[in-house]
């Protein structure tokens, strides 16, 4: 006969020593917080003082003090910003968010020992929201963190997250892995994030998240919040990802992904119905590029991808952390399911082929386009930008802030059709076109797949 409550009281144990009683995390604390730092940015901004809302007419500010015209002298200040990161060599190389360091002029490290350095940023990437620092001028011998394989983790793992929280110093907090393979997140473009229940507040990010073995599982990147302060919902990046950036970071400083060569797409109920599928899962193939490893591995549109290296894959943001971890070189097999049939593929695991020049150039003059950095359009671009890889044409890459391009609202991203119904092929092409003296200017863009077409006078 059972007892309701009996199996419940069997599994609960009463310390039956001192040492049971002060069981703690105080060694995995020691072990790992010298190797997280606190990170401070800092960049130079103009701000132009003005006393009214016109002042940027000249026949007005006669009106607040200047008979001249003249406007304000501008002036500069520093702006700041905190963070934190996680250092993973002897040799000082730290890891950390992008935002954290987005725009800096400087950036300076503090230890858990209070010793502070300078430090040169060798890698950002926007795409995956991490950044490589190194600890200028110092060779010695710095407490770092091992990586952990994050694939590994499961829900219920117990972890540590340490960083420096609303900058009141070096703070501990524990939890649980609440939720693996987070991807609809909206933080980086490889959505495939580490759900933890440890508390992670504004200061947090690029702050370490370490298993009980005092390994790196992940940099805290994100919570989701109401109030600004945690609510048990925070994200971070896993350590399988952040292992690709440091390693590129420290051969070349340029992050290399694995090319598909093939547009995806979610599998919903209904498309799984009229595939005759039992449940929504894996990436559906809509298009395959020629001569792109996807063709050389002989997928079609229609084929199911269901796993990569024998993980299942449920959506485009997981096939994309899943395929972008595999680092360049070698094969990673497909199961792919195919006329109600599974089968399986191996793609090679090659980086996006720059098949034109990109002969980049930065407009001037008084076009539309002055202060507009734009490139030639190749997959090895396209990749860049996490764009789709078979368009072709010209790109802006950047746009200077204050410039007539960023004035008229040009995006980085934008593809440049045609100016004045003169189709733009090359880069070099629109640099001759932004050089004449139009009163009008028709422009055609492309922009997130959407045409955009406008008028601007000159």
């Amino acid at each position: 006969m059972l007892i309701p409550g009996a199996v419940l009281a069997q599994q609960t144990a009463v310390p039956t020593s001192t040492a049971e009683i002060q069981l703690s995390f105080a060694p995995v604390v020691k072990r790992v917080g010298p190797a997280v730092v606190n990170v401070y940015a800092s960049r130079q901004v103009t701000q132009r003082q003005s006393i009214s809302p016109f002042f940027d007419d000249p026949f007005f500010r006669r009106f607040f003090g200047d008979p001249r015209g003249a406007a304000p002298a501008p002036r500069q200040r520093i702006q700041q910003s905190l963070g934190s990161g996680v250092i993973i060599s002897s040799e000082g190389i730290i890891v950390t968010n992008h935002h954290v360091i987005k725009d800096a002029d400087a950036v300076r490290v503090a230890l858990s020992d209070r010793r502070e350095f300078d430090c040169d940023i060798i890698l950002k990437d926007e795409r995956t929201d991490l950044a490589v620092l190194k600890i200028r001028g110092d060779n010695g011998d710095f407490p770092f963190l091992s990586f952990a394989d994050s694939d590994s983790l499961e829900v219920g793992d117990i972890v540590l997250a340490i960083g420096n929280p609303f900058g009141v110093g070096q703070t501990v907090t524990q939890g649980i892995v609440s939720a693996l393979a987070r991807t609809h997140v909206g933080v980086t473009d490889y959505q495939f994030f580490i759900q933890t229940d440890a508390a992670i507040n504004p200061g947090n990010s690029g702050g370490a998240l370490v298993d009980m073995r005092g390994n790196l599982v992940g940099i805290n990147s994100a919570i989701y919040s109401r109030s600004g302060g945690s609510n048990g919902i925070g994200f971070a990046i896993p350590a399988n990802m952040v292992r690709l950036i440091a390693d590129s970071a420290q051969n070349g400083g340029i992050v290399k992904r694995p090319w598909l060569g093939a547009q995806l797409q979610a599998i919903t109920a209904d498309i799984a119905e009229t595939m005759g599928m039992d449940r929504p899962r894996g990436v559906l193939v809509t298009s395959v590029l020629g001569n792109s490893p996807a063709a050389r591995a002989r997928l079609r549109r229609g084929d199911v991808i269901l796993a990569v290296d024998g993980v299942d894959v449920d959506d485009p943001n997981a096939f994309g952390y899943r395929f972008a971890t595999k680092g360049i070189g070698n094969q990673a097999t497909f199961t792919i399911l195919r006329g109600g049939r599974q089968l399986e593929t191996r793609v090679d695991l090659m980086a996006a082929p720059e098949t034109v020049p990109r002969e980049t150039r930065t407009i001037g003059g008084y076009s539309p386009f002055a202060g507009a950095t734009v490139s030639n359009l190749s997959p090895a671009v396209s990749e860049e930008l996490g764009m789709d890889t078979d368009l072709t044409g010209v790109v802006i890459t950047g746009v200077t802030p204050g410039s007539t391009a960023n004035r008229v609202g040009l995006q980085v991203g934008d593809v440049v059709r045609a100016v004045n119904n003169d189709v733009i092929a090359s880069t070099r092409e629109l640099e001759r076109i932004s050089r004449l003296d139009e009163r009008l200017w028709q422009l055609e863009l492309l922009r997130d797949g959407r045409a955009i077409r406008f008028t601007l006078r000159g």
